[in-house]
């Protein structure tokens, strides 16, 4: 957290992860042990079938 104009503030950054439909539960599993937090599932731009996810983790300064 920064201390901005008296205010704590949490920087984020994001990623974007398709997911295997096999392999979900482990793909997810080794991002969120190295932090990550998933925000959203959603379909693939291109292959509705192909899901994508959002994920989010606070940065270190």
């Amino acid at each position: 957290m920064r201390l901005q104009s008296g205010l704590m503030t949490t920087k984020f950054e994001y990623a974007t992860v398709p997911l295997l439909v096999h392999a979900t539960k482990q793909i997810l599993d080794t991002w969120g042990e190295d932090g990550w937090e998933l925000v959203q599932v959603v379909p693939g731009p291109n292959n509705p079938e192909q899901l994508v996810a959002y994920l989010k983790r606070e940065k270190s300064s």
